[in-house]
């Protein structure tokens, strides 16, 4: 049974945060808004609390996926959104985020991911981390990105929406994202690949694989779309474009990389 092998307190706090997104997705614009904040919170806190509790088997083995990472990206996107609603009041709460989380943590806790082997060292959780903060940032870029296209049709049909920040200070949060994410990214490959037999063992030190492939190809486009923006003034949807393209090959190079093995192959490694 796939739900043997996690402990209750992952499923509880799984149960929680994906109810409490639901509600949130289904219900938040009727409900008062001290009750939605609360509901939100108590969300978020019970997602990173089945993010923390997945993390290690019933065993204490540490394990991971890409259904967890999916979830943990969730987490970190949500966080940045409600902080740039604080700064920038104009945001409205986007009801789709909570019910993509809603999903995600139903993912994570269906496909809570392989145990990984025990030559796996303490910087294994540092790669991790950066890699997650990576993914999550140019995530919520992502979303920005989509924001930005969205108040763009809406300003040229006539119809300007009070939703969002000014079309400029959109577009600055947007690569201030992409900024801080390729920083992120970069340092993740850095400690993956000088320290990739301390990391996960002498048999699984540094190799040109797919995933390998794929992370270089998105450095290489953020780093185009970045050079692009300084040097050529790059706006609008090409910038975009490139954007979406370097995302999708970060999504590919780990979360579809560990779909793959886990799902259609069975495998750990």
């Amino acid at each position: 049974m796939i739900l043997s092998g996690l402990s209750v307190i992952h499923f509880g706090a799984s149960l929680v945060a994906a109810l409490a997104y639901a509600l949130s997705a289904g219900l938040g614009h009727r409900l008062p808004h001290t009750t939605a904040s609360r509901l939100f919170v108590l969300s978020w806190l019970a997602h990173g609390a089945a993010l923390l509790s997945g993390l290690h088997t019933d065993q204490g083995v540490p394990r991971f996926g890409f259904a967890p990472a999916l979830s943990a990206m969730a987490w970190l996107v949500i966080l940045i959104y409600v902080l740039e609603n604080h700064w920038y009041p104009q945001f409205r709460t986007r009801w789709t985020l909570f019910g993509l989380s809603a999903l995600t943590v139903v993912l994570a806790v269906i496909f809570p991911g392989n145990p990984l082997h025990a030559q796996t060292s303490l910087l294994l959780p540092l790669h991790w981390t950066l890699g997650i903060a990576a993914y999550g940032l140019f995530a919520a870029a992502v979303f920005h990105a989509w924001l930005l296209r969205r108040a763009e049709r809406l300003l040229r049909m006539a119809a300007p929406t009070d939703e969002t920040p000014p079309l400029l200070t959109l577009e600055r949060l947007t690569f201030r994202l992409v900024w801080l994410g390729f920083v992120l990214l970069t340092l993740t490959l850095l400690v993956g690949w000088g320290f990739s037999d301390q990391i996960y063992g002498p048999q699984f030190a540094f190799k040109w694989d797919h995933k390998t492939i794929l992370s270089v190809l998105s450095w290489l486009t953020f780093a185009y779309l970045l050079w692009g923006r300084h040097r050529l003034g790059w706006r609008g949807q090409k910038a975009l474009n490139v954007l979406y393209l370097g995302s999708g090959l970060l999504l590919l190079a780990y979360v579809g990389s560990r779909f793959v093995l886990e799902i259609l192959l069975h495998r750990a490694s």
